[in-house]
């Protein structure tokens, strides 16, 4: 996948707003990012809901999960957001080429 494509997909995952809630949530939490049951009760979201909405960002590259025992921690990957940031920023105001116009 290219990096537009990327972008893309990252930003249509967004593009929902449970998940931007739930990715500010865990912008917010910081890097030790949340539990999923507390995700659930901050976002008061049923798990199964919740489970869906988790898969779409981490498909897209967008939150990190990692298994604790029984529990799974869920951290926003930061580091990702930067990166598309970037992206859609890098050729910021350096003009764009004159279309040659039909009389």
């Amino acid at each position: 996948m290219n990096r537009t494509d990327h972008t893309a997909a990252a930003l249509a995952a967004l593009g929902h707003p449970a998940r931007l809630s739930l990715f500010r949530l865990l912008v917010r939490a910081g890097p030790q990012g949340l539990l999923v049951g507390e995700i659930g009760a901050h976002l008061d979201m049923p798990l199964s809901t919740l489970a869906h909405h988790l898969r779409s960002l981490k498909q897209a590259g967008l939150v990190v999960q990692t298994r604790q025992g029984r529990e799974v921690e869920t951290r926003a990957n930061t580091e990702a957001m930067r990166d598309i940031v970037d992206f859609l920023m890098s050729e910021c105001c350096k003009g764009v080429p004159a279309l040659a116009r039909q009389p």
